[in-house]
C-alpha cells in the first residue's frame, strides 16, 4: 500500500517495529491500542521487517489499511550497537528509516524503543537541530508528589556548557507549557545544593544566565527535590540526570523488592497483604512506569520519542501519545520561536 499523504487535521506516526527488546511483539499491540483509541484522526506506519509485521497484523486479525500501513526495512540496529556503526552501516534499518519519514514529510513525528545512542545519532544526521540549538537533549516525565514533574537532559549529553543547559532550560519550559498546560513553568537547576557557593563552574554560569532570563527560574534543587514538586522542569547535564534517573528506578524497585519480602514473610503478614491490596494497587498504578514512558528529543527539526527498551504494549501505547501530543502542540515550532525570542532579548542593549 502507498505511503499516506498528509492530512489537514491528522496525525501519522511512523513507528519503529523492531526496535527495543520485543519489537514486533510489543509495537504491533500498541498501535492497534492507539488507533483504537484515536478512531478519526490518527495513521501509523509500521516500519520493519515486512512479512514479520504482517504475520503480527494478520494474528490480531488487523490487516493493513489506509490507517495502518507497513513499510519495509531490510535491516535492524541492536540494542548494544555502537551508533557510528549504526548510522554508518543500517541506512535501511527501520529506526533510519522511520526518521527518513520524519524528514521527508510522510509522518509527523517517530516514535521507536531501540537503542538511545543510535537513535539519538541518527535523528541528529538525518532531521539537523534547530537554529539556535548546539545538542539535542532527552526529556521524560518523573512522578513526584502532587502530580509529575520534568527533566532534562538524561543521558544525550555528558558534557554540557552553560550555555546548553540554558537551551535545554528554554526547551523543556515550552514542553511543559504545551502539553502540561503549565503558564510558566518554574525551572530548578539541580545542584548539590541550594547554596549559591556550591556547584561546579558550568552550573553556577547557568544559573546566572537563567536568573537573567525570562524563564520562571526558582534557583537550584538537590536530588531529593525532584520528587517534591518544588518545580515543573528540573535541568542538569546528561551525566548527571542519567545517573539520577536509573537511581531512582532502581530505589523504587528496591522498595518494591522489601514490600514482596515483608508480605511473605508468614501467615501473619501474607493476611495483613491481603488487607493492604487496595492500597497497594493503587500506589503501584501511582507509579507504574508504563505511565510515564515515552522520553521526547527536543531540538531537532522533528519529533522523535523514545520508548524504554522493555516496554510492554501499554508503556509503548504511551510513548505514541505523547508524540501525538507533541504533533498536535507543534512543539518544535514552539521551541524554534522560544529561542529566537530568548536570544532576542539577550543581545538587546
Amino acid at each position: 500500500m502507498a505511503l499516506p499523504v498528509p492530512q489537514e487535521n491528522s496525525v501519522t506516526i511512523a513507528l519503529d517495529a523492531m526496535g527495543g527488546d520485543h519489537g514486533v511483539d510489543v509495537v504491533v499491540p500498541a498501535a492497534l491500542r492507539c488507533l483504537q483509541r484515536h478512531p478519526d484522526n490518527l495513521r501509523l506506519i509500521l516500519v520493519g521487517d515486512e512479512s514479520r509485521i504482517r504475520e503480527a497484523l494478520e494474528t490480531a486479525g488487523r490487516p493493513e489499511s489506509e490507517r495502518l500501513i507497513v513499510r519495509h526495512a531490510s535491516q535492524a540496529i541492536a540494542m548494544d550497537e555502537s551508533p557510528s556503526q549504526a548510522l554508518r552501516l543500517k541506512k535501511d534499518s527501520s529506526m533510519r528509516v522511520a526518521i527518513d519519514c520524519v524528514k521527508q514529510g510522510i509522518a509527523d513525528a517517530c516514535v521507536s524503543a531501540g537503542n538511545t545512542g543510535a537513535l539519538m545519532a541518527t535523528a541528529r544526521y538525518v532531521l539537523k537541530t534547530l537554529p539556535g540549538i548546539d545538542r539535542p537533549a532527552i526529556i521524560t516525565t518523573i512522578p513526584c508528589r502532587g502530580g509529575y514533574t520534568r527533566m532534562l537532559d538524561l543521558g544525550a549529553n555528558v558534557d554540557c556548557s552553560a550555555e546548553h543547559l540554558f537551551q535545554f532550560a528554554v526547551m523543556g519550559a515550552v514542553l511543559a507549557e504545551a502539553l502540561d498546560g503549565t503558564a510558566r513553568p518554574r525551572v530548578g537547576l539541580l545542584n548539590i545544593g541550594e547554596e549559591e557557593i556550591k556547584g561546579n563552574d558550568q552550573v553556577k554560569q547557568a544559573a546566572r544566565i537563567l536568573a537573567a532570563s525570562d524563564l520562571n527560574y526558582q534557583g537550584y534543587v538537590e536530588g531529593d527535590d525532584v520528587f517534591q514538586g518544588t518545580v515543573d522542569l528540573v535541568v542538569c547535564d546528561g551525566f548527571v540526570g542519567n545517573v539520577a534517573l536509573k537511581s531512582s528506578e532502581g530505589v523504587a524497585s528496591l522498595i518494591t523488592h522489601y514490600l514482596r519480602e515483608e508480605f511473605q514473610r508468614n501467615l501473619l503478614t501474607r493476611l495483613a497483604g491481603l488487607v493492604a491490596m487496595p492500597v497497594l494497587k493503587r500506589l503501584r498504578r501511582r507509579t507504574d512506569p508504563r505511565r510515564y514512558n515515552g522520553a521526547s528529543l527536543l531540538g531537532l527539526r522533528g519529533i522523535v520519542v523514545k520508548s524504554h527498551g522493555g516496554a510492554d504494549r501499554i508503556a509503548f501505547a504511551t510513548a505514541i501519545e505523547t508524540a501525538i501530543l507533541e504533533v498536535e502542540k507543534g512543539v518544535p515550532t514552539l521551541i524554534d520561536q522560544s529561542i529566537d525570542d530568548m536570544f532576542s532579548e539577550r543581545q538587546a542593549p
